[in-house]
């Protein structure tokens, strides 16, 4: 009987020990894709005038109704300073995803892309290690011409590798989390 109660004691002991020192760990969550149902492009002339906006919204997401997208008609010759916006408007309140992106902007980064002659896109704003992030944009026109303007938003792209602090997307990676073409007419 004695060893039966050292036997018991060993047993209740060790599981206690054994279930006390097995503490579940809370798997680390990983960063949720950003929805956005809204992305609009405000280009605001250097010569005065009324702001351009280039308007993509998509309230019911992939696969549901067309998205609708409003393209825009620039002067010949001028510049604009670009501006972001991007929204979630499939929640109430409004969700500014612009603000994220901002927070993030080590993870985040626009690529722009024309078909338009004579049109180019530069970034106007750096992240904390000096890479591009384009929240911020300025934009050149040079004679009459059409065409379309691609924006692309990359999650973690490799921000050092060849030719992406420039704007090129083809060595970019991560992944895509809204790519938007407007119709553009220069005149």
């Amino acid at each position: 009987m004695k060893h039966f109660l050292y036997f018991l004691s060993f047993v209740l002991v060790s599981s206690a020990l054994t279930l006390t020192s097995c503490k579940k760990e809370t798997p680390e969550q990983p960063n949720e894709e950003e929805v956005i149902t809204t992305l609009r492009y405000t280009l605001t002339p250097a010569s005065g005038g009324t702001d351009i906006v280039l308007t993509f919204q998509d309230l019911d997401g992939d696969g549901g109704t067309i998205p609708v997208v409003t393209g825009g008609i620039l002067q010949a010759n001028d510049s604009y300073s670009g501006s972001l916006t991007l929204l979630n408007e499939s929640v109430d309140p409004v969700e500014d995803i612009t603000e994220e992106i901002d927070e993030e902007n080590l993870e985040h980064q626009f690529f722009f892309s024309t078909t338009t002659a004579g049109l180019s896109i530069a970034y106007a704003d750096a992240d904390a290690n000096g890479d591009p992030v384009g929240l911020q944009s300025l934009l050149t026109t040079g004679a009459a011409a059409s065409g379309t303007i691609t924006i692309t938003l990359r999650h973690e792209p490799a921000k050092d590798a060849t030719g992406v602090s420039a704007g090129d997307i083809t060595n970019a990676g991560g992944e895509t989390d809204i790519e938007v073409s407007f119709p553009i007419t220069v005149q």
